[in-house]
């Protein structure tokens, strides 16, 4: 790490503590706030018709004078990880600017972002944003419409369509499509998707292929194997940890969330297929997590793996470089010692061969300054180049790029790379809807009462499908 990384570092962690005062601040003052910054939109809270600004299609002219641009995420590898990439590669075109990469706790980043919209002043210039918080932040009027930028500057034919929509249209298209119609309110930043991990020296070389195998193989490896888990997932009432669990084995075994059409929840994810993937969850897969992993997350899982404590783990991949470091685990002292224990696989596959949509994209505060939304366009337009992805891949970032995802440049620089690469065509996201906050408040509360026998499996998903529809129906549908 050279000196300025390690000042960076140091000097990012006051910034996170001030990213986090200042959203107290706002919260505070709310009442006060009249206004934002000089893209200051009409937006009406309660006005589901209500957009940001357009941004021009055009980027304009860029300051010469020392410029900060803030984006604001939360505290993950990745987010260390675009800062030091774009203060290393993007000043090599813009030596005045510097990027922050500003973080809160990852339970903290809805509201972090979101409190601040609400008082339209922010204190960063680009957001991160989960695919599901879209339709919040554009209904509110809080980020801007880049649709006429991207058609002047972004090559979107080099995306794969499914990954253009998941990360910035909004009203969203069914899962594997877009809506050429739409608006685009943002692009890639990092895609993502869960990968299985496993013990190759206590199961074999050779993962299981069905979710149904996976469970039976990790049952008899927890069996020959005392003190180590058969699983290690996420369960945790925090972020969207517990429903992104549920939601993939509810997929893997033919179930839905809802019927989007008609803006229906209750008697859809709690049907036949939806009872079975919570009764599996919690009666065939909980029983092979460690005792007190009812609130485990990323953090927890790595660990466990790291730790040679687990058997078989699931993980976001853009969270798990860490696993090949050897100061950071007791399963080898070099890589390639790591290698020979660790597997990295796509999700098995059983009534479907679905997986979760990772990842998020960049998007512009409806109330930045004019000079800083002009940093902000040429920035998105630099980082969606060709080379910059395919270096972006390199340092360790997870492209969407078609012609990235299938470099050397991606696909050797991690042994979990050709999982994403593979699962693209397989993802599938959850609710895109300005209510999403809310929905998955209300199913991670139920899915990890169910996990932690607080509620039975039953009860807990009939308690989401009833609860889910109430926040839809009281709104006055989509």
């Amino acid at each position: 790490m050279s000196n300025a990384q390690r000042d960076r570092r140091s000097s990012r962690q006051g910034r996170t503590v001030r990213a986090a005062a200042a959203t107290t601040l706002v919260a505070l003052t709310l009442a006060a706030c009249g206004g934002g910054g000089d893209n200051d939109a009409d937006a009406d809270d309660g006005n589901a018709d209500a957009a940001g600004p357009a941004a021009p299609a055009t980027i304009p002219e860029l300051t010469d004078e020392p410029l900060d641009l803030s984006f604001i995420w939360f505290e993950w590898p990745p987010a260390q990880l675009l800062e030091d990439f774009a203060n290393a590669e993007y000043t090599k075109e813009r030596p005045n600017v510097t990027i922050n990469v500003n973080t809160v706790p990852n339970a903290n980043w809805h509201d972090a972002m979101f409190t601040q919209f609400a008082a339209r002043q922010t204190d960063f210039d680009i957001a991160v944003l989960d695919s599901q918080h879209i339709g919040e932040a554009v209904t509110n009027g809080s980020i801007l419409d880049i649709t006429d930028f991207i058609n002047e500057n972004i090559e979107t034919d080099a995306y794969d369509p499914y990954l253009l929509a998941a990360y910035g249209q909004y009203p969203q298209a069914e899962t594997g499509q877009r809506d050429e119609s739409a608006s685009m309110y943002g692009l890639p930043l990092l895609g993502d998707t869960w990968t299985m991990i496993y013990r190759k020296d206590l199961i074999g070389d050779e993962p299981p292929e069905t979710w149904d195998e996976m469970i039976e193989v990790a049952r008899q490896c927890q069996e020959d194997n005392p003190g180590v888990s058969g699983l290690a997932f996420h369960q945790a009432n925090g972020s969207d940890a517990a429903a992104v669990t549920y939601n993939t084995v509810n997929a893997l075994y033919g179930g839905n969330l809802w019927n989007r059409a008609e803006g229906q929840i209750e008697g859809v994810i709690n049907d036949e297929a939806g009872q079975r993937a919570m009764d599996i969850l919690v009666n065939d897969m909980k029983p092979l997590t460690a005792p007190g992993s009812g609130n485990w997350f990323i953090d927890e899982v790595n660990a466990a793996v790291a730790q040679g404590s687990a058997c078989i783990a699931f993980n976001w991949i853009a969270a798990s470089g860490g696993l090949l470091d050897p100061a950071q685990t007791v399963l080898g002292e070099t890589r390639e010692e790591i290698l020979e224990k660790l597997g990295f696989a796509t999700l098995p596959t059983q009534d479907t061969d679905l997986v979760p949509l990772g990842g998020m994209g960049m998007h512009i505060s409806a109330y930045a300054p004019d000079e800083r939304v002009a940093e902000a366009l040429n920035f998105m337009r630099w980082f969606e180049q060709e080379d910059i992805q395919k270096k972006w891949a390199e340092a360790g970032g997870v492209p969407s790029r078609t012609d990235a995802l299938e470099s050397p440049e991606f696909l050797e620089a991690g042994p979990f790379n050709q999982v994403y690469a593979d699962s693209v065509s397989r993802q599938r996201d959850m609710w895109n809807v300005p209510e999403y906050a809310r929905l998955i408040d209300i199913e991670n509360t139920n899915v990890n009462a169910a996990l932690n026998g607080a509620k039975d499996p039953e009860t807990a998903l009939d308690d989401i499908a009833r609860e889910q529809q109430a926040v839809l129906d009281g709104d006055g549908g989509l």
